[in-house]
C-alpha cells in the first residue's frame, strides 16, 4: 500500500509521550504538522513554527535550528 494512502493521522490521540513538532513557516508541508499537532492530546505536546524557514533550513542552518528550545523540551519531558 502506498504511504500516501495510509491513514497516518488516525492514531494521534493514542500518543502518550511528549511530542515536540518543529516546522519551518514557509515549508510546503507545514500544513501537515499543524494538522497532526491539532489531533494530539495531552499537555506534553508543543508545536514550534520557525518564522521564515523552509523545510531544508532545519537540516543544517545552525542559526535557524532551535537547539535551546529542543534542549529545554527534552529536559522537561525526558526523565
Amino acid at each position: 500500500m502506498s504511504f500516501l494512502n495510509q491513514p497516518i493521522l488516525c492514531y494521534n490521540e493514542e500518543i502518550r509521550s511528549a511530542v515536540l513538532v518543529i516546522h519551518g513557516e514557509k515549508a510546503h508541508s507545514c500544513y501537515f504538522s499543524r494538522d497532526a499537532f491539532q489531533k494530539l492530546t495531552g499537555d506534553n505536546k508543543e508545536l514550534l513554527i520557525i518564522p521564515g524557514a523552509v523545510h531544508t533550513d532545519l537540516y543544517d542552518r545552525m542559526e535557524v535550528i532551535p537547539f535551546d528550545k529542543m534542549e529545554q523540551f527534552f529536559r522537561d519531558n525526558l526523565q
